[in-house]
């Protein structure tokens, strides 16, 4: 499997493969929205899908390819949480064993979100210790296959169903798409489908202010990390540097990308729910976030945004919507 290259072909297959298991997630469209940023602005809500968040689409593609021998030996992924649920739920769905190595800051309800699926959860220190080598050494240990969150063709074309449908449902060109940028595995599948079926769209990736390493990669033309700095409510996109495999992609086909800060993402996760009324959170809400703020001109514009992720910890969901976020709280989402 390691020698396979993510393809447009290999995403077309991959929806045939989930399409049993996997939610065909909203295109969602408000008038108010339009109104505020005097364009269409299309929303898919991958808050809806299996595990809520677009991580599902990927890890079922993976897992459910594995053959019976390595389904008796149980997978292993590592996460800060929306892969952790979605590799539970396809574990489960696959009748086989899943273990999550989790960062031990991970919003609660991740960490519970993984266990009702059947999930064993390892915590560890995201500062002090390295996921990737405690992730390899379970699968060693228990003889178990890994299942990357982004690094995996088969992963990277399970996300990229996301724009196969986006695009289907919206019936009409897709002037600029934005979608929240990690490890960029979502983006690349994404960008897959975008080359081959709508090279017109422009694609932007977005990112936490403290965490923008593919600003910093596409800037330096190769991939790249960024400074240490404090932890961000985007839990979600706290990766270190883009992936070996996705980067390629993403590089090749981005028009750009763009930051927000917690604010701009509290703000998002506000709107969504007192306007759209979806609970989405903080990185499933960064593309969102940098419409509202007006990081991209969306006047005349058809925008398609991917809202990718809506687990969030109770606690951080009502200081939000209540409006009484700090700059102090950047860290709630613990």
């Amino acid at each position: 499997m390691s020698d396979r290259i993510a393809s447009y072909e290999g995403v077309l297959d991959a929806a045939r493969q989930i399409a049993p298991a996997a939610v065909r997630t909203p295109l969602i469209e408000s008038p108010a929205l339009n109104e505020r940023m005097g364009g269409r602005v299309l929303l898919k809500a991958e808050t809806l899908q299996v595990a809520g968040a677009f991580k599902f689409r990927g890890a079922y593609n993976r897992i459910s390819r594995l053959t019976p021998a390595e389904l008796a030996s149980g997978v292993v992924a590592f996460s800060s949480g929306n892969h952790a649920q979605g590799v539970a739920a396809a574990a489960k769905m696959m009748g086989t064993r899943a273990v999550i190595v989790m960062p031990a800051d991970s919003p609660a309800i991740k960490v519970e979100g993984v266990r009702a699926f059947g999930g064993e959860v390892r915590l560890y220190d995201r500062w002090t210790e390295s996921r990737e080598e405690i992730g390899a050494a379970v699968a060693r240990e228990r003889g178990s296959v890994l299942v990357p969150p982004f690094d995996d063709p088969y992963v990277i074309e399970g996300q990229g169903t996301t724009a196969l449908e986006l695009l289907d449902q919206a019936g009409t060109p897709i002037d600029q798409l934005l979608c929240c940028c990690s490890g960029g595995g979502l983006m690349a599948g994404i960008n897959l489908v975008l080359e081959a079926q709508s090279p017109q769209t422009q694609s932007w990736a977005v990112e936490p202010e403290n965490y923008d390493d593919t600003v910093r990669s596409l800037a330096a033309g190769e991939r790249t990390g960024h400074p240490s700095g404090p932890p961000s409510i985007c839990d979600a996109l706290q990766t270190p540097m883009p992936g070996v495999l996705t980067f390629p992609i993403n590089r090749r086909v981005l028009s750009g990308a763009l930051t927000i800060s917690d604010h701009e993402a509290a703000d998002a996760v506000a709107y969504a729910f007192r306007t759209l009324k979806l609970v989405v959170e903080p990185g499933g809400a960064a593309a969102l976030a940098a419409v509202l703020a007006g990081k991209i001109e969306t006047r005349g514009r058809t925008t398609a945004v991917i809202l990718s992720g809506g687990n969030i910890d109770p606690a951080l969901f009502a200081t939000i919507i209540e409006g009484r976020f700090q700059p102090a709280l950047k860290g709630a989402a613990a």
